[in-house]
């Protein structure tokens, strides 16, 4: 299980987490959802261990992230983290050095899902194809918690649609997928799981099994949890009629 304690981390007077508490299992799809701004990054390189709460803790099976257990976590970010004077092919031979678990098969089948060359540099492909080769390092890994942040940018809606069914296909019982996106529409009948973030707070933890109890739609139970008011863009349009 990943465990976050209790985070808490301020930039300067701005508040990024505020005493957020939640737990990831084995075999979850998650959402975790939010405005710009909601801390949604600040969480997962908070996970990472790149930043340091102010207050808090995270822990993997009850032990601290570090040199010891670091690898069962992967990180797919349109940042990207990969080394752009090599090609994909001289990646792999490097992540099957580095990661004991490293999944050759899936790498090879999802190079070829995404059509991305073997043998051209990465700093040579396109954004939506280094956002593609990011998250298809991170899927290969081995990591038994995989963090994604918004990893489909560049990527048209069918390419994005297609990819959905294939993680759905390809992801183990043992592998936990935390994925931050503003395209709620599109993963709402793919994640298992949506964690909403609202300026630093957790406002919403709720599984879709939950929502179809109640027969609530997903954007339905978001607009509840943010107060979302609907005829604020009536208001504005008035309030400018000349």
């Amino acid at each position: 299980m990943l465990k976050c304690e209790n985070i808490y981390k301020k930039y300067g007077s701005v508040v990024a987490l505020d005493d957020v508490s939640l737990e990831f299992r084995p075999g979850e799809i998650v959402g975790l959802l939010g405005e710009n701004g909601a801390g949604k990054t600040t969480l997962m390189k908070t996970i990472l261990s790149y930043i340091r709460p102010n207050k808090g803790r995270v822990t993997l099976d009850g032990e601290k992230i570090g040199p010891n257990n670091i690898d069962r976590i992967a990180f797919a970010t349109s940042e990207h983290s990969f080394f752009g004077g090599l090609d994909a092919l001289e990646h792999k031979a490097f992540y099957h050095m580095q990661f004991e678990r490293f999944n050759e098969k899936r790498f090879d089948s999802l190079l070829e899902f995404f059509e991305l060359p073997k043998k051209t540099k990465i700093k040579n492909f396109s954004t939506g194809q280094k956002n593609q080769f990011e998250v298809i390092l991170a899927l290969s890994q081995g990591a038994d918690y995989i963090l994604m942040d918004e990893p489909f940018a560049g990527n048209d809606i069918f390419n994005r649609e297609d990819f959905y069914k294939v993680l759905l296909g390809i992801l183990d019982d043992n592998e936990c997928l935390i994925l931050s996106t503003h395209l709620i529409e599109e993963i709402k009948n793919f994640i298992s799981r949506a964690v909403l973030l609202h300026k630093g707070q957790l406002i919403g933890d709720v599984t879709t099994l939950e929502l179809d109890d109640k027969n609530i739609d997903l954007m339905e139970y978001m607009r509840k949890q943010y107060s979302y008011r609907s005829d604020r863009v009536i208001e504005t349009l008035m309030k400018n009629e000349k």
